[in-house]
């Protein structure tokens, strides 16, 4: 029987989101390589649908070769100013996904977390720049409570644009250490003992509260903090609930202003928040964990309540190609001055991370994410008009984290090869 602690792979994966973001300059030459294999040296009359195909399918071939092990997919979905391509790059025996496969689509939420503060913020709902105990614009009511639960290091001087930025060193629960959970993370200790239990923000900070733990004072430094997104999530909450004048959620927000059939550009995906809610709608694909033993579990239900605003959401590939394209196009919620804003504050400041957004080379402006067995990226870059979304239902661990990052890179590769074949060169 395949057995592993499911806290410290979970951890494990979203610790090293970071490193998928830095695609190193020895990454992009063994990229280029691979993305001229792929399409130099093809007949000349191949449609761009099948160049496409077969760029994926090398991709997959060569993770399958450097793991030893099957890959079940590798599934890319390139939209040009004049097409869209898909391609889901499958082993010997298995079915094709189709843009409308569900899965979890997991840090790219923080996205939308940041999209939905920046609404608030264009509709004059609130200050990104103000401080977390200021009070909400129009009412008596600060963005986070008073109340002892919420006393957390240096809450009196982290900003909203800190947390959105990972740069007000809140301590993250869910992804490092608690002293006294036997060198577990908050999350990880309570879900392996009860995968129903229902968490919320004042758990998810209890820790900080309790062991005074934090990072470095706001503003002197960035770390990638899930807690500091769930702090976000309490903030949306609470304007919300103020300007609706009756008690209001995270999910509630982002249904009515930015995902739902109301919505400016309507988007079919869920952000979960219930310990209840914890199966994806169908079609969906199953994600596989593989570790030391060369053998994998798939996951199905997952209690997504620890992760609320900071990678809760599920969806498919065609709807975060409409919603990361539509939105770095100025043509969604955001104006295309707030989308700059987005933008600008993470590539001038030459930052690692912005305004809930990462920049990408060669693929431009977006998110990943890694969660339960999934890798996934949405981009979309300006300077080409050219938007991809990338997915790997796969962890592999069986080299323990130099296999990980093998998925995670060649995740991006397929992205870059994809793009590579409908001939938009790869820039060093």
């Amino acid at each position: 029987m395949f057995s592993f602690s499911f806290s410290s792979v979970f951890s494990t994966a979203r610790r090293t989101s970071l490193v998928g973001r830095r695609i190193t300059q020895f990454g992009l030459i063994c990229l280029c390589i691979l993305a001229v294999s792929c399409t130099d040296h093809q007949v000349p009359d191949l449609s761009s649908e099948r160049r496409v195909q077969l760029a994926v399918d090398s991709v997959r071939r060569v993770l399958e070769d450097s793991l030893g092990q099957p890959v079940p997919s590798m599934n890319v979905l390139i939209q040009t100013p004049s097409q869209t391509y898909f391609a889901s790059a499958v082993a010997p025996g298995r079915q094709p996904l189709t843009p409308d496969t569900y899965f979890r689509f997991a840090s790219n939420s923080k996205n939308f977390t940041a999209t939905a503060i920046l609404t608030m913020y264009q509709d004059g709902w609130l200050d990104y720049k103000a401080k977390i105990t200021d009070l909400i614009p129009g009412a008596n009511l600060p963005y986070v409570p008073t109340t002892p639960d919420w006393n957390i290091p240096y809450k009196s001087q982290i900003t909203i644009e800190q947390l959105l930025q990972h740069s007000a060193g809140v301590y993250d629960t869910d992804n490092d250490t608690i002293p006294g959970l036997r060198g577990e993370t908050y999350t990880n200790y309570v879900q392996t003992r009860d995968s129903t239990h229902q968490f919320t923000t004042e758990g998810l900070i209890k820790p900080l509260i309790d062991h005074q733990l934090k990072y470095f004072v706001p503003g002197n430094g960035q770390h990638y903090s899930n807690t500091g997104y769930a702090i976000l999530s309490r903030i949306i909450e609470r304007v919300y609930s103020a300007k609706s004048g009756r008690t209001r959620t995270y999910a509630d927000y982002l249904y009515d202003h930015i995902t739902g059939p109301n919505s400016r550009v309507p988007i079919p995906v869920s952000f979960p928040y219930q310990a209840s809610d914890q199966l994806l709608p169908q079609p969906s694909v199953a994600s596989l964990i593989r570790n030391s033993t060369k053998w994998g579990v798939g996951f199905g239900p997952v209690n997504m309540s620890a992760h609320v605003a900071e990678g809760n959401g599920y969806g498919t590939m065609a709807a975060l190609n409409k919603y990361i394209r539509s939105l770095m196009r100025g043509e969604n919620v955001l104006s295309k001055q707030t989308v700059q804003l987005m933008q600008t504050d993470v590539s001038a400041a030459k930052r690692e991370y912005g305004l809930g957004t990462e920049l990408f080379n060669n693929l431009g402006y977006g998110h990943n994410g890694a969660i339960a067995g999934y890798l996934s990226v949405m981009t979309y870059d300006p300077n080409t008009d050219v938007s991809v979304v990338a997915m790997l239902p796969l962890w592999d661990f069986v080299r323990g984290q130099a296999s990980f990052n093998t998925c995670f890179f060649h995740m991006y590769y397929a992205g870059y090869a994809a793009k590579r074949a409908l001939g938009y060169p790869i820039i060093r």
